[in-house]
Protein backbone atom coordinates (compact mmCIF):
# COMPACT_ATOMS: atom_id res chain seq x y z
CA UNK A 1 0.00 0.00 0.00
CA UNK A 2 1.21 3.20 -0.64
CA UNK A 3 1.76 5.88 2.10
CA UNK A 4 -0.71 8.18 0.70
CA UNK A 5 -3.19 5.61 0.63
CA UNK A 6 -2.14 5.02 4.14
CA UNK A 7 -2.43 8.56 5.06
CA UNK A 8 -5.81 8.90 3.52
CA UNK A 9 -6.98 5.80 5.40
CA UNK A 10 -5.75 7.00 9.08
CA UNK A 11 -7.21 10.80 8.29
CA UNK A 12 -10.81 8.72 7.17
CA UNK A 13 -10.37 6.49 10.34
CA UNK A 14 -9.45 9.75 12.76
CA UNK A 15 -12.29 12.02 11.35
CA UNK A 16 -14.84 8.95 11.99
CA UNK A 17 -13.93 8.41 15.48
CA UNK A 18 -13.23 12.21 16.05
CA UNK A 19 -16.88 12.69 14.73
CA UNK A 20 -18.41 9.96 16.40
CA UNK A 21 -17.23 11.01 19.68
CA UNK A 22 -18.79 14.44 18.98
CA UNK A 23 -22.55 13.36 17.87
CA UNK A 24 -22.55 10.22 19.90
CA UNK A 25 -20.78 12.07 23.18
CA UNK A 26 -23.82 14.89 22.39
CA UNK A 27 -26.69 12.31 22.01
CA UNK A 28 -25.87 10.53 24.81
CA UNK A 29 -25.62 13.86 27.00
CA UNK A 30 -29.36 15.04 25.83
CA UNK A 31 -29.96 11.47 26.99
CA UNK A 32 -28.20 11.22 30.50
CA UNK A 33 -29.23 15.19 31.09
CA UNK A 34 -32.41 16.27 29.50
CA UNK A 35 -32.99 19.25 31.47
CA UNK A 36 -29.20 20.77 31.78
CA UNK A 37 -27.94 22.22 28.89
CA UNK A 38 -24.62 23.07 30.79
CA UNK A 39 -24.26 19.94 32.10
CA UNK A 40 -24.96 18.48 28.15
CA UNK A 41 -22.19 20.96 26.61
CA UNK A 42 -19.31 19.66 29.60
CA UNK A 43 -20.38 15.81 29.07
CA UNK A 44 -19.45 16.33 25.04
CA UNK A 45 -16.07 18.88 25.44
CA UNK A 46 -14.86 16.39 27.86
CA UNK A 47 -15.62 13.65 25.40
CA UNK A 48 -14.11 15.43 22.61
CA UNK A 49 -11.09 16.64 24.13
CA UNK A 50 -10.50 13.11 25.48
CA UNK A 51 -10.98 11.17 21.94
CA UNK A 52 -8.61 13.97 20.45
CA UNK A 53 -6.00 12.87 22.78
CA UNK A 54 -6.56 9.08 22.23
CA UNK A 55 -6.77 9.60 18.54
CA UNK A 56 -3.46 11.79 17.61
CA UNK A 57 -1.63 9.24 20.11
CA UNK A 58 -2.68 6.28 18.03
CA UNK A 59 -2.63 8.10 14.17
CA UNK A 60 0.22 10.66 14.65
CA UNK A 61 2.87 8.12 13.07
CA UNK A 62 0.37 7.89 9.85
CA UNK A 63 -1.35 10.91 9.77
CA UNK A 64 -3.96 12.65 12.80
CA UNK A 65 -4.64 16.29 10.90
CA UNK A 66 -8.45 15.41 10.99
CA UNK A 67 -9.25 19.02 9.58
CA UNK A 68 -8.73 20.14 6.43
CA UNK A 69 -7.87 23.71 7.33
CA UNK A 70 -4.82 21.95 9.43
CA UNK A 71 -4.24 20.08 6.21
CA UNK A 72 -3.89 22.93 4.14
CA UNK A 73 -1.92 25.37 6.35
CA UNK A 74 0.50 22.06 5.85
CA UNK A 75 0.33 22.81 2.16
CA UNK A 76 1.06 26.30 2.61
CA UNK A 77 3.87 25.19 4.83
CA UNK A 78 5.13 23.68 2.36
CA UNK A 79 4.70 20.49 4.43
CA UNK A 80 2.98 18.37 1.63
CA UNK A 81 2.44 18.44 -1.80
CA UNK A 82 -0.63 19.01 -3.40
CA UNK A 83 -1.54 15.85 -4.71
CA UNK A 84 -1.26 14.55 -0.93
CA UNK A 85 -3.04 17.56 0.15
CA UNK A 86 -6.18 17.37 -2.04
CA UNK A 87 -6.25 13.41 -1.03
CA UNK A 88 -5.92 13.79 2.80
CA UNK A 89 -8.63 17.05 2.63
CA UNK A 90 -11.00 14.22 0.63
CA UNK A 91 -10.50 11.27 3.43
CA UNK A 92 -11.35 13.89 6.37
CA UNK A 93 -14.64 14.93 4.36
CA UNK A 94 -15.85 11.30 3.63
CA UNK A 95 -14.51 10.09 7.48
CA UNK A 96 -16.47 12.92 8.82
CA UNK A 97 -19.75 11.52 7.08
CA UNK A 98 -19.11 8.35 7.78
CA UNK A 99 -18.75 9.26 11.71
CA UNK A 100 -21.91 10.84 11.73
CA UNK A 101 -23.71 8.17 9.99
CA UNK A 102 -21.85 5.46 12.44
CA UNK A 103 -22.83 7.96 15.52
CA UNK A 104 -26.61 8.25 14.68
CA UNK A 105 -26.97 4.52 13.71
CA UNK A 106 -25.69 3.55 17.61
CA UNK A 107 -28.10 5.73 19.11
CA UNK A 108 -31.16 3.96 16.96
CA UNK A 109 -31.70 7.29 15.12
CA UNK A 110 -31.80 7.11 11.19
CA UNK A 111 -28.39 7.12 9.47
CA UNK A 112 -29.16 10.59 7.61
CA UNK A 113 -31.65 13.36 9.35
CA UNK A 114 -31.35 16.51 8.04
CA UNK A 115 -30.28 19.11 10.85
CA UNK A 116 -32.76 21.66 11.95
CA UNK A 117 -30.33 23.86 13.94
CA UNK A 118 -29.90 27.47 12.69
CA UNK A 119 -26.32 28.13 13.58
CA UNK A 120 -25.86 32.18 12.52
CA UNK A 121 -25.02 35.76 13.60
CA UNK A 122 -21.58 37.22 13.65
CA UNK A 123 -20.78 36.54 17.41
CA UNK A 124 -20.60 32.91 16.28
CA UNK A 125 -19.01 33.64 13.10
CA UNK A 126 -16.20 35.64 14.94
CA UNK A 127 -15.74 32.76 17.20
CA UNK A 128 -15.31 30.35 14.19
CA UNK A 129 -12.15 32.41 13.30
CA UNK A 130 -11.09 32.52 16.70
CA UNK A 131 -11.33 29.12 17.78
CA UNK A 132 -9.32 28.35 14.39
CA UNK A 133 -7.00 30.68 14.78
CA UNK A 134 -6.04 28.84 18.17
CA UNK A 135 -6.57 25.70 17.27
CA UNK A 136 -3.81 26.45 14.15
CA UNK A 137 -1.43 27.64 16.83
CA UNK A 138 -1.35 24.80 19.27
CA UNK A 139 -0.84 22.64 16.67
CA UNK A 140 2.20 24.55 14.40
CA UNK A 141 3.28 25.91 17.76
CA UNK A 142 4.03 22.65 19.24
CA UNK A 143 4.51 20.97 16.07
CA UNK A 144 7.75 24.03 14.46
CA UNK A 145 9.41 24.07 18.06
CA UNK A 146 10.23 20.70 17.94
CA UNK A 147 7.34 19.19 20.39
CA UNK A 148 5.19 16.85 18.54
CA UNK A 149 4.99 14.71 20.43
CA UNK A 150 2.77 17.07 23.13
CA UNK A 151 0.53 17.95 19.69
CA UNK A 152 -2.47 15.24 20.93
CA UNK A 153 -2.73 16.54 24.54
CA UNK A 154 -2.48 20.91 23.63
CA UNK A 155 -4.61 19.95 20.99
CA UNK A 156 -7.28 17.74 23.12
CA UNK A 157 -6.94 20.14 25.79
CA UNK A 158 -7.85 23.29 23.64
CA UNK A 159 -10.67 21.88 21.93
CA UNK A 160 -12.16 20.77 25.08
CA UNK A 161 -11.60 24.50 26.14
CA UNK A 162 -12.89 26.30 23.22
CA UNK A 163 -16.20 24.79 23.46
CA UNK A 164 -16.76 27.13 26.53
CA UNK A 165 -15.06 30.24 25.71
CA UNK A 166 -16.19 30.52 21.71
CA UNK A 167 -19.48 31.42 21.26
CA UNK A 168 -20.23 28.87 18.62
CA UNK A 169 -18.56 25.95 20.80
CA UNK A 170 -15.36 25.57 18.46
CA UNK A 171 -16.47 23.52 15.38
CA UNK A 172 -13.42 24.96 13.71
CA UNK A 173 -12.96 22.39 11.59
CA UNK A 174 -14.81 22.06 7.99
CA UNK A 175 -14.86 18.06 7.74
CA UNK A 176 -16.41 18.28 11.10
CA UNK A 177 -18.99 20.80 10.32
CA UNK A 178 -20.45 19.45 7.01
CA UNK A 179 -20.73 16.15 8.71
CA UNK A 180 -22.77 17.25 11.43
CA UNK A 181 -25.32 18.80 9.00
CA UNK A 182 -26.47 15.34 8.50
CA UNK A 183 -27.60 14.53 12.62
CA UNK A 184 -30.51 16.41 14.21
CA UNK A 185 -29.40 16.39 17.34
CA UNK A 186 -27.65 17.91 20.17
CA UNK A 187 -24.56 18.85 17.67
CA UNK A 188 -26.07 19.30 14.68
CA UNK A 189 -25.74 22.31 12.32
CA UNK A 190 -28.21 23.09 9.43
CA UNK A 191 -27.07 23.21 6.03
CA UNK A 192 -28.18 26.76 5.41
CA UNK A 193 -25.48 27.82 8.23
CA UNK A 194 -22.60 25.62 7.02
CA UNK A 195 -21.22 27.71 4.47
CA UNK A 196 -20.95 31.15 6.96
CA UNK A 197 -19.26 28.17 9.24
CA UNK A 198 -16.50 27.38 6.76
CA UNK A 199 -16.04 30.97 5.61
CA UNK A 200 -15.42 31.92 9.00
CA UNK A 201 -12.91 28.58 9.36
CA UNK A 202 -11.10 29.37 6.24
CA UNK A 203 -10.12 32.83 7.65
CA UNK A 204 -9.19 31.91 10.57
CA UNK A 205 -6.99 29.39 8.33
CA UNK A 206 -5.48 32.36 6.87
CA UNK A 207 -5.11 34.31 9.81
CA UNK A 208 -3.58 31.22 11.51
CA UNK A 209 -1.09 30.67 8.90
CA UNK A 210 0.27 34.52 9.15
CA UNK A 211 0.74 34.01 13.11
CA UNK A 212 2.48 30.75 12.73
CA UNK A 213 4.72 32.27 10.22
CA UNK A 214 5.25 35.50 12.19
CA UNK A 215 6.12 33.45 15.51
CA UNK A 216 7.81 30.44 13.98
CA UNK A 217 9.48 31.37 10.93
CA UNK A 218 11.48 28.34 10.98
CA UNK A 219 11.25 24.50 11.96
CA UNK A 220 13.52 23.96 15.23
CA UNK A 221 16.29 20.98 14.43
CA UNK A 222 14.16 18.72 16.11
CA UNK A 223 11.05 18.74 14.35
CA UNK A 224 12.56 18.43 10.93
CA UNK A 225 14.45 15.37 12.47
CA UNK A 226 11.01 14.05 13.16
CA UNK A 227 9.54 14.68 10.27
CA UNK A 228 11.88 13.08 8.32
CA UNK A 229 11.15 9.59 10.65
CA UNK A 230 7.54 9.81 9.01
CA UNK A 231 6.47 6.53 7.43
CA UNK A 232 10.30 6.32 6.35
Amino acid sequence: MSILARRAAAEVIGTAFLVMAVVGSGVMATRLSPDDVGLQLLQNSLATGAALVALIVALQPVSASFNPVVTLVERALGMLDTRTAAGLVGAQFAGGLAGTIAANLMFGLDAVTVSTQERTGAGLWLGEVIATVGLLLVVFGAVRSGRADRVAFAVGGYIAAAYWFTSSTSFANPAVTLARTVTDSFTGIAPSSVPAFILAQLLGGAAGYVLVRFLYPTLATSAVEADRKVLS
